[in-house]
């Protein structure tokens, strides 16, 4: 039996396939990854007509074709994407392939073709899951880009609400205007954008909003209380993703909020010293829950205690998408070298708010490496 790997989909938007080729387009593609003589593989790239010449100076395959070269005998749809998907069927059907193995991110529509054309599709879950993981000296250049642009609107953030002028009744003031959080959030926007990024709605969360991990906050920002700041903009020519919080107090930091920061910055040290490869996910996780709990922050407390608590993992993947394999939570994987995670410990209290500081380290053969290089402190000014 010939077993072909075939990777399908927008490329803009399927990331796995996207990945395999490194070559960005909007159209629909698939690579056929198909076993030739002497146990080899040849990488073939199925895209539309108009992008094969830059295809072939850029995209990583052997050899580069279009739907129309692969035209079966009642012809191509008139839609791009069945047509990709019954060219992909004819091409395996002419090199003998009789089965296909897809990774969960295969579009029904090449399943459906396949099949009609009697090749035996299989769904390999884990396809490409690893492979992601490991990043590879390009991405980790990508995200290294991502994450100091990133710390760039941090410090443009942080800054904003630390030296901002007060206000009678304790609201923050900046350009002769309230600061919200809306206003800081434009100006993370408009900084990053000039950058060259696409930013999603940022966290900006003051006080008492911050007492939910993922409230995104509004309205005003105060003198005297912690202002969680969590940025995470995607660069759009590489599709790589920055990741990182840090905490600001305008003006004096209360006690209770000093504590719980020292608290979480202890709790990113340890977690991060204990990032290595064949360490779980979960071992890392509950040195941070350790962590905590020798500061006086143990886990499990309910929020309506208005105690302070960690209410989430220790931190994610990274890389294409912000939010990807593996996790560093309970049953969370043994790490690989190339694995990019944030570590992000927090505490959060009912009527105080909440303190979140965020890095992004990658897994090296001796442990990992930290790409972050701004301060964690609470005082911006």
């Amino acid at each position: 039996m010939s077993t072909a790997t075939v990777l399908a989909g927008v490329p803009a938007t399927n990331l796995s396939l996207y990945r395999a080729i490194r070559f960005k387009v909007g159209d629909p593609a698939a690579l056929l990854i198909v076993p030739i003589a002497g146990g080899a593989t040849e990488r073939v790239l199925i895209i539309r007509d108009i992008e094969m010449e830059r295809a072939k100076r850029h995209a990583r395959a052997d050899r580069v074709h279009c739907p129309a070269d692969f035209e079966p005998a009642g012809g191509l749809s008139g839609d791009r994407e069945t047509a990709t998907a019954q060219s992909v069927a004819e091409c395996l059907r002419r090199r003998g392939v009789n089965a296909v193995r897809g990774d969960r991110s295969l579009p029904l529509i090449y399943a459906h073709h396949l099949l009609a054309a009697g090749i035996r599709v299989e769904c390999d879950p884990d396809l490409g899951v690893l492979e992601r993981r490991a990043k590879d000296a390009e991405e980790v250049a990508h995200l290294r880009e991502a994450q100091s642009a990133t710390e760039r609107a941090m410090e443009l953030a942080c800054r904003t609400v630390a030296r901002a002028a007060c206000a009678a009744d304790g609201t923050l003031v900046h350009d002769g205007a309230p600061l919200t959080a809306e206003v800081l959030r434009s100006i993370i926007d408009v900084a990053l954008l000039r950058e060259g990024y696409e930013n999603p709605e940022s966290i900006v969360a003051c006080g008492a909003q911050g007492a939910d991990c993922h409230d995104h906050g509004h309205g005003a920002l105060r003198t005297g209380e912690p202002v969680i700041v969590d940025i995470f903009p995607r660069n759009r020519r590489t599709l790589y993703n920055g990741d990182m919080t840090r905490t600001v107090v305008h003006g004096a930091v209360p006690p209770a909020v000093a504590a719980m920061h020292a608290a979480v910055a202890a709790a990113k040290r340890d977690a991060i010293a204990a990032i290595r490869p064949g360490v779980s996910g979960d071992a890392v996780h509950a040195a941070t829950l350790a962590s905590l709990a020798a500061r006086g922050f143990a886990s499990g407390q309910p929020k309506e205690t208005g105690v302070a608590v960690i209410s989430h993992g220790t931190g994610h993947g990274i890389g294409l998408e912000v939010h990807e394999p593996p996790l560093l939570a309970p049953k969370g994987p043994p790490l690989v070298v190339g694995d990019a995670l944030t570590v992000e410990p927090g505490l959060y209290a009912l009527g105080v708010g909440g303190v979140r500081i965020e890095d992004l380290v990658v897994v090296t053969p001796a442990g990992c490496q930290n790409l972050n290089t701004l301060p964690e402190g609470l005082d911006w000014r």
